[in-house]
């Protein structure tokens, strides 16, 4: 059967509404935004998640569409480019949003969390090599932070 299994990191973009335990660099923007705490969970918050704009990977699903292959996997995150730690992430939040974050560690990590997780794309890659990450680590944050202004604007 021509079907696809996308074994997927942390997919993420401007719509995405993110909460406490899910979707975390949309809730992190949202708690910096909203001068909220954000409880980074275990590792010291060194845990690392790759990141992949939605724009993305609908543009893997086409490419995959338009040529599917017999019970496929593939792992589709942001790979190593768009990789960051809940640290690393504050710190671009801090940057991307001009607002110091509020946060506190729980030394409890969360039951299931990865260290780290790091998608490899060679294989879609190699069977797909028109595809690529085009939206980068920054551009997501920066249209998250966007978003989430528009969000509370609309609110007010």
């Amino acid at each position: 059967m021509k079907t696809v299994c996308f074994r997927g990191g942390c997919l993420t973009g401007p719509s995405h509404s993110g909460v406490e335990l899910h979707g975390f660099l949309s809730y992190l923007v949202k708690a910096a935004i909203e001068g909220k705490k954000y409880t980074i969970f275990g590792y010291k918050g060194k845990q690392v998640r790759d990141n992949i704009h939605s724009l993305d990977v609908v543009r893997a699903i086409d490419v995959f569409a338009k040529a599917p292959k017999c019970g496929a996997v593939y792992n589709l995150g942001g790979g190593r480019e768009n990789s960051c730690s809940i640290l690393e992430a504050i710190e671009m939040v801090e940057m991307v949003t001009g607002k110091k974050m509020i946060y506190e560690y729980c030394e409890k990590n969360r039951v299931g969390d990865h260290i780290c997780y790091i998608s490899d794309l060679r294989r879609f890659q190699a069977d797909y090599p028109s595809w690529s990450i085009t939206v980068s680590l920054e551009e997501i944050l920066e249209q998250i932070v966007s978003t989430w202004h528009s969000r509370r604007k609309a609110r007010n």
